[in-house]
């Protein structure tokens, strides 16, 4: 038996027993085209068997720019809860190549309800048909917009964050990166769940990840040049395509990461959490055994999903919470 799978959490070992798998593991990006139709679907049918939250409403905005295209923003609002309201900007994950803004809508929602905050999904631009950096100027495009617009939209433009997962949480690192220097207003932290960091595929654990078939080291290297094309592992990439590259990292916001200990990001993000805080931010880093990539959403019952959905949940009420004014307290967790 594999070793990944001796240290495997049980219940997380019977999830990944039901997770339909190609030769090429669960997402086959030798297919971009056919597996962004198999993810939608799925999505779709996950919604439709999702009881829906009428404490919840959305709206569609489009970001209009001069230099490109617009960018859609999915934004989710609770209704009931009293404004302004903090607001997450949020980066969906799949790899850069594949899913979209409202996939994640079900447990977005019940965030929103909970936390009683606004969540801004943005439907960035996907590789290979936007080389990178183009998700990370939709994701800054957005992140400008939500300050400018924040008073019209009932948000509190002090309450801004940044989050995103697997990819999408490489996007939002990207996103913070470019909000720093090119001297916007800081956002209130950033989130990283298990992101996406360095296209090297140098670290230990990106060589031991290769046979649990949830993004392992082949799907990440060829996602990587579909991103980057002949540029990926070079010298030619940018920080914004790929924040592990950032020799800087000082006067970021303050950072929540969080990876399992069996997904091959895990010692990029390890790292990234460490030169963080040499650079002074101040960091809460969690590493949760045996659990592979994506493990709340491929195991949303199990014990481990649940403890980490309640640590995220209170890091997000405890920084909404922070910055409140008087009377705007988020709700409890």
């Amino acid at each position: 038996m594999p070793v990944s799978r001796l240290l495997m959490d049980r219940e997380l070992g019977q999830a990944l027993d039901g997770v339909p798998m190609t030769p090429n593991g669960a997402f086959d990006l030798t297919d971009i085209a056919a597996t962004r139709e198999a993810l939608r679907s799925f999505a779709e049918s996950v919604a439709a068997g999702t009881p829906d939250d009428p404490s919840v409403v959305t709206e569609e905005h489009r970001v209009s720019r001069p230099d490109g295209p617009d960018v859609p923003v999915r934004l989710l609002r609770p209704t009931a809860a009293p404004g302004p309201l903090p607001v997450m900007l949020w980066f969906h994950g799949g790899g850069q190549v594949l899913g979209f803004a409202a996939q994640d809508d079900p447990w977005l929602k019940r965030l929103s309800s909970r936390l009683g905050c606004a969540v801004a999904a943005v439907d960035y631009r996907l590789a290979p048909e936007t080389p990178s950096p183009g998700a990370a100027e939709d994701g800054f495009a957005a992140y400008r917009w939500l300050g400018r617009e924040a008073g019209v939209l009932g948000l509190d433009g002090a309450r801004i964050g940044i989050a995103g997962q697997s990819g999408g949480g490489g996007i939002a690192a990207a996103t913070a990166l470019l909000v720093r220097d090119r001297g916007g207003a800081a956002p209130l932290f950033q989130s990283l769940t298990y992101p996406m960091l360095d296209d090297r595929n140098l670290t230990a654990s990106s060589h031991e990840i290769t046979d649990i078939g949830i993004w392992d080291r082949s799907t990440n290297i060829l996602a990587w040049q579909t991103i980057l094309g002949d540029r990926a592992g070079t010298d030619e990439v940018s920080p914004y395509s790929a924040p592990s590259r950032a020799d800087d990292l000082g006067s970021l916001p303050p950072t929540f990461i969080a990876v399992g200990e069996l997904d091959c990001f895990r010692d990029e993000d390890l790292d990234y959490a460490t030169r963080l805080r040499a650079h002074g931010v101040p960091v809460e880093m969690h590493l949760y055994p045996g659990a592979y990539h994506a493990f709340d959403l491929f195991a949303p019952e199990s014990q481990l999903a649940a403890t980490f959905q309640q640590t995220w949940f209170s890091y997000l009420a405890r920084k909404f919470g922070d910055a409140a004014p008087d009377g705007h307290r988020p709700g409890r967790v």
